[in-house]
């Protein structure tokens, strides 16, 4: 039996596998609403067999974006954008697939270029908009500084979280996730790198938690207990001063607390020249610590990419789930592969069903992992 193919349950959703797809930036919206770009990259995960397959960052806010060309769910128009990428992902992917949304505000890593255009922030003449965060400090050395948001800045990003909430309930997806990592606005609360604060949400790790978890709270209200709700958070900053991984115990323990069903462990982002120590699995420690210590389930990601390795971070406890990013745009059929080196069943697409190993015997399956046929 195959740990990584066996079905999980997160909160009242059931999950027919740990195999996640994580949300992943396109950079390819207009106006914050989904384009080809997007019906063409859900659709292939839908039929990836993945058992979540998780939309990428979405904008609460128009203010709340990376670059101009980042997803959004704050208007109407974003809305049945969405709606058309998803009834097109959800008529071809398998029974029992579920889908999630990652809802997030940039903070003060809001209005740059998209990453190929360099990702230097924007120019009022180029369309750039003033960011907001914490604290009035710029994400480099000589950009921008933010504005520190004050109450009505604090309720007007409060309540944009909540509407976000509402329209993608509306929408049907199974999943919603607040994004509180990689440096952006929940994060840059949470982090004592990027929160000055002198007021109730700065000092204390408590004091810097009480907006995030404020904005957590609102959302469950207006959220069934029908849709799995849970929060990528931080495992460490990967910098002198930052969160620790007992920072994120804490921070995961008052999620759980507060109705949520799950966190997904992640790190870095809240400063440049970060020090990261990278390696296969390398952030599945925290991820560990943080599911031995609270017991919310669980997800680990970053740079997991054999199923041989995801399954022994299922098997031996580590976490509940995996998410994987790259190693999907590499291989879109990740899932059927680990599937036949696992010996687990998964139905196949009928019109693609001759490439698995039981509809094709005798042939030889060249893949990495893969044994091949005699």
């Amino acid at each position: 039996m195959s740990y990584l193919f066996s079905s999980l349950a997160v909160g009242s959703v059931a999950v027919p596998n740990r195999i996640v797809v994580a949300p992943m930036c396109q950079y390819s919206a207009q106006d914050g609403s989904a384009t080809d770009w997007h019906l063409q990259h859900l659709m292939q995960l839908a039929i990836s067999r993945a058992g979540l397959v998780m939309m990428e960052a979405t904008g609460v806010d128009s203010v709340g974006r990376i670059t101009q060309r980042c997803l959004g769910l704050y208007s109407d128009a974003n809305e049945a954008a969405i709606a058309r990428v998803l009834a097109a992902a959800r008529s071809v992917a398998a029974s029992g697939t579920r889908f999630g949304i990652q809802l997030a505000h940039a903070g003060r890593k809001a209005s740059c270029h998209t990453p190929w255009e360099g990702g230097k922030p924007l120019t009022a003449a180029e369309g750039g908009w003033r960011a907001v965060a914490p604290s009035s400090i710029p994400f480099a050395d000589g950009g921008p500084p933010p504005a520190a948001l004050d109450e009505a800045g604090l309720a007007h990003v409060k309540a944009a979280f909540c509407q976000a909430a509402k329209r993608a309930v509306r929408l049907g997806l199974e999943v919603i996730e607040l994004h509180a990592a990689h440096g952006y606005l929940l994060h840059e609360f949470v982090s004592p790198l990027t929160n000055r604060r002198t007021d109730a949400y700065g000092g204390s790790l408590e004091n810097r938690m009480r907006f995030p978890l404020e904005v957590a709270a609102a959302v469950r209200a207006v959220t069934p207990r029908t849709i799995a709700l849970g929060a990528r958070i931080t495992g460490t900053d990967w910098a002198d001063g930052g969160l620790t991984t007992a920072d994120a115990v804490l921070f995961a323990a008052a999620l759980k607390a507060a109705g949520y069903d799950y966190v997904c462990v992640s790190g870095g982002g809240a400063v440049p020249n970060m020090r990261i120590a990278l390696g296969p699995g390398y952030q599945v420690p925290m991820a560990a610590k943080v599911r031995a210590e609270t017991g919310i389930v669980t997800r680990a990601v970053g740079l997991i990419v054999e199923p041989a390795q995801a399954e022994a971070i299922i098997s031996s406890g580590q976490a509940d789930c995996v998410a994987l990013a790259r190693a999907f745009l590499d291989d879109p059929r990740w899932v059927w592969h680990a599937a036949e080196c696992l010996g687990a069943k998964i139905s196949y697409p009928p019109q693609y069903a001759r490439v698995s190993r039981a509809q094709w015997p005798g042939a030889a399956m060249a893949r990495p992992g893969v044994p091949a046929h005699p």
